[in-house]
């Protein structure tokens, strides 16, 4: 551990006094109908950050209602796209005003560094403005094909209340990768963020009341999945789910969706792979690969923490990547330099180390790391960076979400090898190659079951482009145009033009 790049704790200070949540419910402020309260520590300096209050099933009921009555009396549905993009832009521009403190809460409550934090928020300001975009152009289809006497019109309306259920690991930015869509679409909004990262979701709460939002049209709801995750998604006065996080809670959302057949879109987990033919570039491919295990501690649903390497370059790249993982700093998230911070919990990081071990006993080789971190003068939870080779595809590590520092190598001769060891996994979010030759990477590419192929690079993302997965990853997109198509539904018009219509009962019987 000792040739790690360990950053040792900044001269930030961290605040004397928590942050206090509350719930957004129909333009107020309120503590919970209980008056419960619970509290998020920091991972990373292991003080005390947020106290919020805790959700229960008339917080959620209170919520919902406002939602409705707003959706249902048109406060924003029958804005016009103009209004609403107007808006929109708004709280962009508030967004990037309050970077900062945005930023600086989500690095107290997450563990990640500031510098990744204020990266984020940025992106997530980026991702309002082109919401805007959507919402000024938003039209149907019409139907003049019919004959002299029909015209057809497809109208595109929204979905109606939708319940946002969003994680812990990018909180802002995964808001902001649904909600803007919701509010372009016109749909009103009942959003639930991680309990143990509520603070950024609020602060965003006081910019769309700041921007003049009616009130009523978003509503925020602080806690736990159970009661108030569950309620809000199986609730029949809500239209429509979605829901960023685990494999296993998507399956739960949407067996509770099911009594009332709501719409769910889903962005779930992934075991994204990433293929290294040897005519790549290997200095760039050794970079992009320890960026992609060691980006946000793993913690990523896209991360790239398991690369499948030709078997004649297999050694030389691994032993490259295990250099360049030495030289990532890893530490506290409040210093600018730290690239890689605190792990959520103590029990996710056990739960991480446990992959490793079972792995070691399994027959892989741990060619690096392979256990906690200690940072001097930090109490929170850290993680080395870690390399696991001779892995096999049948060991959990190399078919399960880790979700940690934790890099998996298998190894292939041919290409149809690489790509049955691509597509035999459950998931389906990402995947990425690593080839010189073009026609490889566009074959790539079409065989690959991923809702994203990256070639020659990895996690690079745009507004423009939709993102979500296939198999276990979910379903439905966010982002792009098909953001925005998530929450609308269309309604078709058939018009018969003048009284041609022939009577279906003879008239002279």
């Amino acid at each position: 551990m000792s040739d790690l790049n360990v950053v040792s704790i900044s001269e930030a200070k961290i605040p004397t006094e928590p942050f206090i949540a509350r719930h957004l419910i129909d333009g107020s402020w309120r503590d919970s109908a209980d008056g419960a309260t619970f509290d998020r520590v920091s991972p990373s300096h292991a003080s005390l950050v947020t106290r919020a209050s805790r959700g229960g099933v008339r917080d959620v009921d209170a919520a919902i209602s406002a939602a409705r009555v707003a959706f249902d009396k048109g406060r924003w549905s029958w804005t016009s796209g103009k209004d609403r993009a107007t808006l929109l832009l708004k709280v962009a521009d508030l967004i990037d005003r309050e970077r900062e403190r945005i930023a600086f809460m989500e690095t107290l409550e997450s563990g990640k560094p500031i510098s990744q934090a204020r990266a984020e928020i940025e992106g997530a300001a980026d991702i309002w403005r082109f919401a805007a975009s959507l919402a000024r152009t938003l039209h149907g289809e019409s139907y003049n094909s019919l004959g002299k006497d029909f015209l057809g019109l497809v109208l595109k309306e929204p979905v109606g209340v939708v319940s946002i259920i969003t994680p812990w690991n990018f909180p802002f930015l995964i808001v902001s990768q649904k909600l803007p869509f919701a509010l372009a679409a016109g749909c009103t909004a009942v959003i639930k963020p991680s309990e143990m990262t509520p603070a950024t979701t609020v602060i965003l709460g006081e910019l769309l009341i700041e921007a003049g939002l009616p009130a009523g049209v978003v509503n925020i709801v602080l806690g736990h999945g159970d009661p108030v995750g569950t309620a809000m998604t199986a609730d029949r006065r809500v239209d429509m789910v979605t829901f960023t996080g685990s494999t296993g809670v998507g399956k739960a959302i949407v067996k509770a969706a099911s009594g009332t057949l709501k719409k769910v879109s889903l962005e779930l987990g992934g075991k994204n792979p990433q293929v290294i033919f040897p005519d790549a570039d290997l200095e760039s491919a050794v970079d992009a690969v320890v960026f992609g295990v060691y980006f946000n501690a793993g913690e990523c649903c896209n991360s790239g923490s398991r690369i499948i390497v030709h078997e004649d370059i297999a050694e030389a790249f691994i032993a490259r990547t295990v250099e360049v993982s030495r030289k990532v700093p890893f530490g506290d998230p409040l210093d600018p330099s730290t690239k890689v911070g605190a792990i959520i919990t103590p029990d996710h990081q056990r739960k991480i180390d446990a992959y490793v071990r079972d792995a070691a006993k399994a027959g892989a080789d741990v060619r690096l790391g392979g256990g906690s971190l200690e940072v001097p003068g930090l109490a929170g939870q850290f993680y080395q960076p870690t390399v696991v080779a001779n892995a096999k595809s049948h060991m959990p590590i190399a078919r399960e979400e880790v979700f940690g520092p934790v890099l998996t190598v298998l190894t292939f001769r041919t290409p149809d090898e690489a790509i049955e060891l691509v597509n035999d996994a459950d998931y389906g979010l990402s995947a990425g190659v690593w080839s010189e030759n073009v026609h490889t990477c566009l074959e790539f590419a079409r065989r690959a079951q991923a809702g994203t192929v990256w070639t020659n690079t990895w996690m690079d993302g745009f507004a423009e482009l939709p993102f979500g997965g296939v198999k276990e990853s979910g379903q439905g997109r966010e982002l792009g145009k098909y953001g925005l198509e998530e929450f609308l539904e269309a309604k078709t018009v058939t018009m018969r033009i003048g009284r041609t219509r022939a009577p279906w009962v003879d008239p002279g019987t």
